[in-house]
Formats: C-alpha cells, sequence, structure tokens
C-alpha cells in the first residue's frame, strides 16, 4: 500500500497505523490550503517574520531560510510550522496580493493569464479565435477621408487587442 496519493502527495491512513489521527489531520491542513487555494503573494522568497496559521504564500526564487529548495511550492504556516505543497500541472489559486489568478502550466506559474478558446457572455460568443490581417482602407475612385480615418481608427483597435493580426 502506498503512504500517499499519486496527484497531490496527501498522506494516507496505513493497516494498523497507531496515531491516525495524526495522518488523517496531516491530510486535512494539507486539504485546506488546496481546496478553493489563495496565495497571500508571490513575491516572497524567505518565509514572512509573523505569518498566522492558514497564510499561504507561492515561495520565489531563489528560495531561502526555511523555504529553502522550495522555489513554486506552496508554503502553508499552520500550528506545527511550515508544511509544502509540490504544484501539479494544473493547479490554480488566487494572488489575493495582485487580484489576479495564478496557474500552474507547463511547469511554471502563469499569472494573470486566462487560456480559453473564446469569450460568452449571456450565452453569445463575443471574443472567439483570432483573425487574419485586415488591409487598411487604399484605392477606390472616391475617396472618404473621414471613413478612411474612421476605419484606421477600428482596425488599429482590433490589432492592439490582439483580435486580429498586424
Amino acid at each position: 500500500m502506498t503512504e500517499t496519493t499519486s496527484r497531490l502527495v496527501l498522506p494516507l491512513l496505513q493497516t494498523a497505523q497507531a496515531q491516525k489521527e495524526i495522518t488523517h489531520n496531516e491530510a486535512l491542513v494539507l486539504l485546506d490550503a488546496l481546496v478553493h487555494a489563495s496565495a497571500e503573494s508571490a513575491d516572497l522568497a524567505a518565509p514572512p517574520a509573523a505569518p498566522t496559521p492558514g497564510q499561504t504564500w507561492l515561495v520565489a526564487a531563489p528560495a531561502t531560510g526555511e523555504w529553502a529548495g522550495r522555489a513554486d511550492a506552496l508554503a502553508v504556516f499552520t500550528t506545527g510550522g511550515w508544511r509544502f505543497i509540490a504544484p501539479v500541472e494544473g493547479l490554480a489559486l488566487w494572488l489575493a496580493d495582485r487580484a489576479l489568478p495564478a496557474v500552474y502550466r507547463d511547469g511554471a506559474w502563469v499569472i494573470g493569464s486566462l487560456a480559453a478558446t473564446g469569450l460568452e457572455i449571456d450565452g453569445h460568443q463575443v471574443i472567439g479565435a483570432r483573425q487574419g490581417a485586415i488591409a487598411d482602407p487604399d484605392g477606390g475612385t472616391t475617396v472618404d477621408a473621414e471613413c478612411r480615418a474612421a476605419l484606421a481608427t477600428l482596425l488599429a483597435a482590433l490589432r492592439t487587442h490582439g483580435l486580429i493580426e498586424t
């Protein structure tokens, strides 16, 4: 029988184990940090001076002190000291100091960036995949300078927002 879960490495109770409450409580502490995860900050490389139980940080590199060797891990302060949770692909949390989401993707924390195939508002897709480039207005026998200026402004805004190629 294994001693931890496969994905989040939570401790498992063992057959005939004495003091099972210790293992059980450790698993609950780690689950408490992971369910609806939130971190105070991702900018500290050393433990804060006066953490309170339940506070969590994303450990910045280069980690020092009690956090040495734990860069990118979640550091959870408990009444029993620091607990560390190694990130797994897709782990998501809220960064309180930045009011932004963070997702562990491709071996690194991606902060404030969301990946999607589209954006729907009230059931209607308003943004989808990026479209190809649209040329600036050119040519024609009748030139309307105001119309061209309006179209050029609209195209510039779409390019700036990344909705069409440049």
